[in-house]
């Protein structure tokens, strides 16, 4: 290395180091500003799936029970398609709960 920037000769660039607050020093190309922090709402997440993903869910509990039905000889599949069903079925059912209790469900 030929320098303190540990860049190596003929590997020059309009690239300079910039301080970030809250952050480790980046490097920022000539004309462009370093990075700044972007919130989950900007890019369209907003927390909870609303009616539809509880919907959803409740689908895919069926979906999953469905599983049940078929030419497997053990029963070994079973039980673990029962438990993630069951899993899931706890999950919606706190949901219900966490929603009818809270000071203001969505």
């Amino acid at each position: 290395m030929s320098d303190v920037t540990g860049r190596g000769q003929g590997h020059q660039t309009s690239a300079q180091v910039v301080e970030q607050s809250n952050r480790e020093e980046g490097i920022a190309r000539a004309g462009g500003s370093p990075v700044t922090h972007e919130r989950p709402e900007d890019w369209g997440w907003h927390a909870e799936a609303g009616k539809v993903g509880r919907i959803v869910g409740w689908l895919f509990v069926l979906v999953m029970l469905s599983f049940l039905v078929g030419n497997h000889e053990g029963r070994v599949e079973d039980l673990w398609v029962l438990g993630f069903a069951l899993a899931l079925v706890v999950m919606l059912l706190w949901d219900v709960r966490r929603r009818k209790n809270a000071w203001r469900s969505r």
